[in-house]
């Protein structure tokens, strides 16, 4: 087995934990906490085997976990203008686990990212307001 294919077969490992992870946990605190370690895996993976394409998938789930804490710490600290839902973890782990799949395939990672994207985007303000408006689908 190659280096690359080594360290692909670890990601996807990996993205698949998480999800599975983040799927049984009921606490929103813990499901972002193994959240976290997707974009770990990639900032990891991309420094041993780089491709864009593992460069873009941490960028994406960096700022998606970015995303998610800022709305939870708002949250907790009163702001309850917008909540997290379960549909926006679902959509997270749905997209994680198309990502895994896209991975392991070496088909495109696009897909999956902006469900995991627009699922964080969602819990922002803006994401939020045209979620009411209908104009973003979860």
């Amino acid at each position: 087995m190659s280096q690359d294919d080594f360290f692909r077969k670890e990601l996807v490992a990996e993205l698949r934990r998480v999800e599975l992870m983040m799927r049984k946990e009921e606490k929103v605190e813990k499901k972002i906490y193994y959240f976290s370690a997707a974009y770990g895996i990639t900032s990891r993976t991309l420094r041993y085997s780089f491709t864009e394409d593992y460069l873009l998938a941490d960028f994406v789930l960096n700022t998606s976990y970015n995303g998610l804490m800022e709305r939870f710490k708002r949250i907790r600290s009163g702001d309850s203008t917008v909540e997290l839902e379960p549909v926006h973890f679902d959509r997270i782990q749905s997209g994680l686990k198309a990502l895994a799949d896209a991975f392991e395939s070496k088909t495109s990672i696009l897909v999956p990212l902006e469900e995991i994207l627009t699922a964080m985007y969602a819990t922002t303000g803006p994401g939020n307001y045209l979620r009411e408006k209908g104009l973003l689908r979860l």
